[in-house]
This record gives C-alpha cells, sequence and structure tokens, in this order.
C-alpha cells in the first residue's frame, strides 16, 4: 500500500468524530471531503490574510469545508471560479451581481452554485487573468505543504490545466484548510503531480509552510486515462487548443 493511501486510512479513521456528513456521501471520505467542527474558525484565519484581502480574482474548490469561505467572497464581492464536483460538467463562476442579498449561504452550497454560478469555458477562466488566491480542502496535508486530496487527483488536473494556460504560477498562493487532526507531521516525498500549499488553516492556526518545494507544471498527459478525458470537458477543451485533439 501506498504512503498516501496509509495516510489517508490513518487521517479519515480520527476524521470521522468531527466531520460533518455531507448529504449524498454521508462519511465516504473517498468520495467527498467533508465539512468539519469548526471550518468558519479556519475560515477566519484565511480571512486575515493579506493575500485573501487583496484578492480579486479566486479559485476555490468545491469542498464542503469551504462553504463559509465562498460565501464571503460573495458578500465581498470578490469573483472566483469552482470546478463542478469531479470536473465533469467543468466550472462555474460567481461574479458580483449574480446573488441576491440574503442568498449568499444557498449560493456557496454546491447546489446553490449550480443555481446561481456562471458555466465558463477554460478560455473564458484564462481571459479573466491570473487568480490571485487558490483554496483546497485536503484529506491530509503536512507541515512540509504536502497535499493529498480524495485519491482522485481532480485538483493536481485543475492545476495541470491552469498552469498550462498561464493562470497560476509558483508565486501563487495557495492555502489547504482541514481539521487539526487532517494536518500530518510525517516527512512526505511529494509526487510528480502532488501540488504543495504555502498555508495551511485549521481551526486553531494558520501555518505557513516553511521551505517548499517546487509545484509540478502542466498536465501529465501521459498520465491520464481515456476514459478521464472523456468525462472531463475542460481537458478536452485543452487538447483542442493545443492542437491535441
Amino acid at each position: 500500500m501506498s504512503t498516501s493511501k496509509i495516510i489517508r486510512q490513518r487521517i479519515w479513521s480520527k476524521l470521522a468524530d468531527v466531520a460533518k456528513p455531507d448529504t449524498r456521501f454521508h462519511l465516504n471520505f473517498g468520495e467527498v471531503i467533508p465539512d468539519f467542527e469548526g471550518s468558519e474558525k479556519a475560515t477566519d484565519k484565511i480571512a486575515a490574510m493579506d493575500a485573501y484581502k487583496n484578492t480579486k480574482y479566486a479559485f476555490i474548490t468545491p469542498d464542503n469545508c469551504l462553504v463559509d469561505l465562498r460565501r464571503r467572497l460573495i458578500e465581498r464581492g470578490v469573483p472566483f471560479v469552482m470546478s463542478t464536483y469531479g470536473i465533469y460538467r467543468g466550472f462555474l463562476m460567481i461574479e458580483p451581481g449574480m446573488v441576491p442579498k440574503g442568498a449568499e449561504l444557498y449560493a456557496a452550497w454546491l447546489d446553490g452554485m449550480e443555481h446561481f454560478g456562471k458555466p465558463v469555458t477554460l478560455e473564458e477562466v484564462a481571459s479573466r487573468g491570473k487568480f490571485d488566491f487558490m483554496v483546497t480542502g485536503a484529506s491530509a496535508v503536512s507541515l512540509d505543504g504536502v497535499r493529498f486530496g480524495k485519491g482522485h487527483g481532480f485538483f493536481d488536473l485543475e492545476w495541470g490545466m491552469f498552469t498550462d494556460i498561464g493562470i497560476v504560477d509558483e508565486k501563487t498562493p495557495v492555502v489547504a484548510v482541514v481539521h487539526d487532526v487532517q494536518v500530518v507531521e510525517d516527512k512526505l516525498v511529494p509526487s510528480e503531480t502532488d501540488i504543495l500549499v504555502d498555508y495551511i488553516a485549521t481551526p486553531t492556526r494558520l501555518i505557513p509552510v516553511e521551505k517548499r518545494g517546487k509545484r509540478p507544471y502542466g498536465v501529465k498527459w501521459d498520465l491520464l486515462e481515456p476514459e478521464q478525458i472523456a468525462a472531463t470537458p475542460p481537458i478536452q477543451e485543452l487538447q483542442r487548443l493545443r492542437g491535441l485533439a
């Protein structure tokens, strides 16, 4: 069994005690990164960051623990992009004026994002310029910034697409939001697709990652199965843009 699988299983056993069940997947952590007790306090840690305060355009993953962050961005009128579950329907964008006052929390939920958000292509995402800030959930994250997701590689794939079109790079601040039980002290060696984060936000602390390693660049086409390409519209779009299809 790989190191990442061992760590996921170890963390998931602890996470079950603090996680909030998903409406569809309950506590199946292989299919959903859950919300957890104290996620609003973790969001408070992010809200105090200068990088957050200065953000004009952000990318937020569809993880349940980021509902409060998405709500705050909507209230502040900060445009942001979110991937749909599994990237199966590409990306959604929320811009100022799209959510009626009082509906911010509903809009921040995944069903609300589907209702209020605007489907956007990869080209449309890129036309707005670089992301100032990226926030993701995680199954586990190490103090040296190595992040593990559910095991499907969606965030790694999104990062690959975004680096390919030039809207994120080594300087883009990336924050992982997790419960304290999801922070691991093991010294981990990242794979060729693992995205290292700059900060870890938990209910009790904001942890800066010291001496973060280099992040990967581009989509690793040789690692993608034909079925995954067929199920991911933005990957198909990128193929067309690069003359690969």
